[in-house]
C-alpha cells in the first residue's frame, strides 16, 4: 500500500533545515565577512524550528508529535523488533527532539553572540559583552554535539539503506512510502493550521533580527575648532 508519510511543509522544513545548518557550519569556519551571512543562516534555522514545533501540533497525522513521540516501553518493544508503524521510529524520534533542541539551542545563543573581533549577533544589545561571552561559550560547546548528532543521522540513513534495504530519503523526497502493514490515514494539516505557524515563525524571526530594538543613539558630529 502506497501512503503519504511526509507532508509537504515536513519535506520543505527539512530540506531548508540541511540547507541552514551547512551554510552556518560553513561560514562560522570561513569567518570574516562571512559571519554575516552565519548569523542569517541561524536566524533562518531558528525560524524553521519554531515552524516545526508548532507544525508538530496542527500538521498532517505523522507530522505531529504524538504520533511519534513515546515512552520507554515503546522505545524497548523497537529494539526488540516488535515495532511496526510509520514516520519516525521511537529511536529517531528521540533523534529528532534533540536535533530540535540543539539547533534551536545554537541558533537562540547566537542571537547574542560575538567573534570577539566585528560580528555581534542580532540581541547582543540586549546583554552587553558579559553575558554575550558566556553566551558564545555556550553557542561553541553545542555545535560539535550537533556535529556528532547530524553524522549519527547520516549514518543511520546509510544504515537503513545498506542493511535493512529500506530508503529513507525517497519519502522526505516525494512524500510517499510503501507498506503492507496496517496503517492510519493521513489527516489533519489545514491551511489555517499553516498559515499559523508560518506566521509564528516568521514574527519570531522579525524579532529575533532586532528589528524591534530601538535604533542607538545618534553621535553628534564634532564642529572643527577651526
Amino acid at each position: 500500500m502506497r501512503v503519504r508519510v511526509w507532508d509537504l511543509p515536513v519535506r520543505v522544513f527539512h530540506w531548508a533545515l540541511v540547507i541552514a545548518v551547512v551554510v552556518a557550519f560553513v561560514t562560522a569556519q570561513i569567518g570574516g565577512n562571512d559571519m554575516v551571512w552565519h548569523g542569517r543562516a541561524g536566524l533562518v534555522a531558528l525560524g524553521l524550528i519554531i515552524f516545526r514545533i508548532v507544525w508538530g501540533f496542527g500538521g498532517t497525522t505523522y507530522a505531529r508529535f504524538t504520533s511519534f513521540v513515546r515512552g520507554p516501553a515503546t522505545i524497548r518493544a523497537y529494539l526488540r523488533g516488535e515495532w511496526q508503524g510509520l514516520g519516525h521510529n521511537p529511536v529517531g524520534a528521540l533523534s529528532v527532539l534533540v536535533l530540535l533542541t540543539l539547533v534551536g539551542s545554537e541558533a537562540a545563543t547566537g542571537l547574542f553572540a560575538n567573534d570577539d573581533i566585528a560580528y555581534q549577533g542580532f540581541l547582543y544589545p540586549l546583554v552587553g559583552a558579559d553575558i554575550s561571552g558566556w553566551l558564545t561559550a555556550i553557542h561553541k560547546l553545542f555545535e560539535p554535539a550537533l556535529i556528532a548528532l547530524v553524522l549519527a543521522h547520516v549514518g543511520a540513513i546509510a544504515f537503513y539503506a545498506r542493511v535493512k534495504k529500506r530508503n529513507l530519503l525517497l519519502p522526505m523526497l516525494t512524500g510517499w512510502t510503501e507498506t503492507s502493514d496496517a496503517v492510519e490515514t493521513p489527516r489533519g494539516g489545514s491551511w489555517l493550521a499553516l498559515v499559523i505557524a508560518l506566521a509564528i515563525a516568521a514574527g519570531v524571526v522579525y524579532a529575533a533580527s532586532g528589528a524591534l530594538l530601538p535604533p542607538p543613539p545618534s553621535v553628534p558630529a564634532e564642529t572643527p575648532t577651526w
